[in-house]
């Protein structure tokens, strides 16, 4: 069970970037997914959920201009990212909750950096 993400990179403010976190071992259909960041010098917090039967939910901060996505058949789930401020800048990390059909405990992917400025 492994959580692989990737896509990070230094854009400037405006932009947009996705990021993508690819699952082996488990099937994310099954599986609430959900991506985290971390700041400097900060705690890690939601930004984005999606539930295996497709709600979605997101942080106040980047309602309307990030969107979780997600491709079953390439079990994969993204983070849709636009017009990207500086306070956006932090380590990205993807999740996999515990639930009933999918994995039995949290599974976190190894973070990626997403630096925004100037």
């Amino acid at each position: 069970v492994q959580l692989q993400a990737s896509g990070g990179g230094s854009v400037q403010p405006g932009e947009s970037r996705r990021l993508s976190c690819k699952a082996s071992g488990f099937n994310i259909r099954s599986s609430h997914m959900a991506w985290y960041r971390q700041a400097p010098g900060k705690q890690r917090e939601i930004v984005a959920r999606i539930a295996n039967v497709g709600g979605t939910t997101y942080a106040d901060s980047v309602k309307g201009r990030f969107t979780i996505s997600r491709d079953n058949a390439v079990n994969t789930v993204y983070l849709q990212m636009n017009s990207l401020k500086p306070e956006d800048t932090a380590v990205y990390y993807c999740n996999a909750e515990p639930s009933p059909f999918g994995v039995s405990r949290n599974v976190w992917g190894q973070g990626t950096l997403v630096t925004v400025s100037s």
